[in-house]
């Protein structure tokens, strides 16, 4: 027992120690403690003999304490925007985070007296970005990227090519005008700064395209079109800063690049594919740890993304090749709580990072290293819209006689003036090597970002209402994707009997393949549905609940009034009960071109209903048609004088006759027709009810044969 007796002061000891810090730079005095080791109480305090019970240690905690005010602040911005009342409305949210940075941009240049933290292309290109285009991957439609494949290459790769050559080459016309303050900047130079400033960023356009709700072409077609953009961009990019440390570039050089541009983007696509199936086949072993299934789906994602960047091939295309290739795998595998906790994060996760891009923007902004040119800077500005609307309508030209859903003028309006500018650019003109016009560059492109953000962010909504382009339609129904199917497998039918191999051709190849191969091998025995009925309702049912949690609240467009009495409740429910009920005994008799009136005269419309008095005078002149045949024809000849349309009534013999075989006195009473058979219908032994049953056989047999006709 008195060996124990230093536990309670030396536990005393360590708790002190972990509650009490000093501050490093502190000295201090006296020597330790006996049985105490000052060594391990931690890297904060020398020596125990100057314990505190309270001190603070901002270094040790800066990095993490920074990164999460960031983003408080980023979502407290976000929170007040959409709390604002009518300001959502009006203004959309990019604008509103960009004004919120240069409030605090500001701020914090007047207190330090110093320019604000910039936001880094590192931190931008590996971290902000990436989150970003996995999200949209990710719930990518699939079926309308596919099918407008071919038009959103067609825009990216030789729109962002006419882009960058004419703004670069107009810009060096430019400064070959004005030699004074302009004279110093290259061609390459020019080229350089037309291959970023032509970047369309795919976060504004998200963030600003999702509030408008226009249909799912044009989204498909401006979101595709901005995504494939900034990964061609990129790589004009580098390709002309390389060209810019060469000492003379000759003809192989260019061959080179041309080469490297198809290698980068082909180098992307297969490193993302790799990905996205090596993450689906793992996602297949998580059903007994349905805890860690969400996290391949991001991990193998990051992981194509960062290998790409490390093999210098194009990163967004690989990311988004992973999240479109292991999408339908991996939902079948892991369990629907999985599937729910991958969704909220992504969003989560894109959320933040789309507003702390724009956060860093406004503060950014805040610098003291801008350069001022009148020309360059309108020029540039407009040399932006004008190459941008050209490239659209001459490409738009060409592509539309090759498509089947043209693309409309407004839609091209749309697709022209809905090229924003955000952080790909700005965080580009960063890297640039110093040149006396770097900081032009940057100046020129804040302004370039800030105009295409507020003025066309902000006036591109109202267009849209003014030109009054088609909007986004609601959500399909399980019939319509059957009947979609359908469709789809007939085409691809006809396509192989003529022999065309087109865009259903290979579809239904591929759904073939997938079905035979990949389902089987990237897919557990247990999670593969025996229907594909049910796996179109599944889906649409992850879809429904996808756009229920990101549409604004239903309004009801019913003006405000009092509540029903329960008087009014009542009478409205006899009302539609009697009006169900005569519904309900309302009959409707089956006529056929063989029992129809012959009457050349009367070129006039039938009426498949009849009233309840005219069917039970069919019902007597088919019982008895010698005593109803004048009354037929009075009330036939009565209703041809007072209306422009007549009732036929379908009667049919009694004997088991061919079809054909029809009595012409039902077909035509006014004209004499053979005794015989009348005579014979009197002499009939059977009763009136076996008649009347045995005529009601005839007529829906009469039906029957006409519609197989």
């Amino acid at each position: 027992m008195a060996a124990l007796w230093p536990l309670p002061l030396l536990l005393s000891q360590r708790l002190w120690a972990c509650l009490a810090l000093t501050l490093p730079d502190e000295p201090h005095d006296g020597p330790p403690s006996a049985g105490f080791d000052a060594s391990r109480v931690g890297p904060s305090v020398d020596q125990p003999g100057a314990l505190r019970v309270f001190s603070l240690d901002y270094h040790h905690v800066q990095a993490p304490f920074e990164i999460v005010l960031w983003i408080m602040l980023a979502s407290l911005a976000k929170l007040g925007f959409h709390w604002s009342g009518r300001v959502p409305a009006v203004v959309p949210e990019s604008c509103v985070l960009i004004m919120v940075g240069l409030l605090v941009g500001g701020v914090i240049y007047g207190v330090r007296h110093s320019a604000p933290p910039t936001l880094s292309a590192d931190a931008f290109f590996l971290f902000l970005l990436p989150p970003i285009v996995l999200d949209a991957g990710y719930f990518l439609p699939g079926r309308l990227f596919f099918e407008n494949l071919g038009t959103i290459l067609w825009y990216a790769v030789l729109g962002t090519l006419w882009n960058v050559l004419g703004i670069g080459l107009s810009l060096y016309a430019v400064c070959l005008l004005v030699p004074d303050s302009l004279g110093d900047i290259s061609l390459l130079h020019c080229l350089l700064f037309g291959s970023l400033i032509a970047a369309v960023d795919p976060v504004a356009v998200l963030s600003v395209f999702q509030e408008m709700h226009v249909n799912e072409q044009l989204h498909i077609l401006v979101f595709g079109e901005s995504l494939l953009n900034d990964a061609v961009t990129v790589v004009l990019y580098k390709l002309f800063e390389s060209f810019l440390r060469l000492p003379s570039v000759t003809g192989l050089d260019v061959l080179v690049g041309g080469c490297r541009l198809i290698v980068v983007g082909l180098g992307g696509f297969f490193v993302g594919l790799f990905f996205g199936l090596v993450a689906a086949l793992t996602s297949r072993f998580t059903s007994r740890a349905q805890v860690i299934a969400p996290l391949f789906v991001f991990l193998y994602s990051y992981l194509s993304y960062l290998t790409s960047e490390m093999l210098h091939f194009s990163g967004i295309v690989a990311i988004m090749t992973c999240a479109v290739t292991m999408k339908q795998y991996v939902e079948a595998n892991v369990s629907e709580r999985s599937n729910t906790s991958i969704q909220y994060f992504l969003k989560m996760w894109s959320s933040v990072s789309e507003t702390l891009i724009f956060v860093f923007l406004g503060v950014s902004t805040i610098q003291d290293i801008h350069m001022w040119s009148w020309p360059f800077v309108c020029s540039t500005l407009l040399l932006c819209l004008v190459w941008r609307a050209t490239g659209v309508l001459l490409l738009t030209a060409v592509v539309n006689k090759l498509r089947r859903n043209a693309v409309t003028f407004r839609d091209q309006f749309i697709i022209a003036y809905g090229g924003l500018r955000g952080a790909i650019c700005f965080s580009l003109v960063f890297l640039i090597d110093d040149f006396p016009k770097k900081r032009l560059f940057i100046t020129t492109t804040i302004v370039v970002i800030l105009f295409t953000v507020f003025v066309q962010g902000m006036t591109i909504k109202p267009l849209v209402e003014l030109l009054d382009v088609k909007r986004k339609r609601a959500l399909p129904t399980v019939s319509e994707e059957i009947h979609s199917r359908l469709l789809d497998h007939l085409l691809s039918g006809i396509e192989d009997v003529v022999g065309y191999w087109g865009q259903h051709f290979w579809k239904d190849r591929f759904e073939q393949f997938n079905k035979k191969y990949l389902r089987r091998f990237l897919i557990g025995e247990h999670h593969r549905a025996r229907s594909s009925i049910l796996r179109v309702y599944q889906e649409l049912e992850r879809r429904e609940q996808q756009g229920d949690e990101e549409a604004p609240p239903p309004v009801d467009p019913r003006p405000g009034g009092r509540p029903l009495l329960p008087e009014e409740m009542d009478s409205i429910r006899r009302i539609l009960s009697r009006n169900l009920q005569n519904f309900n005994k309302k009959q409707t008799p089956a006529y056929s071109r063989h029992t129809l009136h012959q009457d050349a005269s009367a070129k006039t419309a039938l009426h498949r209903h009849q009233s309840l008095p005219e069917r039970h005078t069919c019902n007597r002149s088919m019982l008895c048609p010698q005593r109803a045949q004048g009354e037929f024809s009075k009330s036939y000849r009565g209703r041809a004088r007072l209306g422009r349309s007549h009732t036929v009534c379908s009667a049919s013999p009694r004997r088991s006759d061919p079809p054909d075989s029809v009595d012409p006195a039902a077909l035509n009473p006014t004209q004499p027709s053979d005794p015989e058979p009348a005579a014979e219908e009197q002499q009939s032994p059977l009763p009136r009810a076996p008649v009347e049953r045995a005529t009601k056989k005839q007529l829906s047999f009469v039906l029957e044969s006409e519609t197989h006709q």
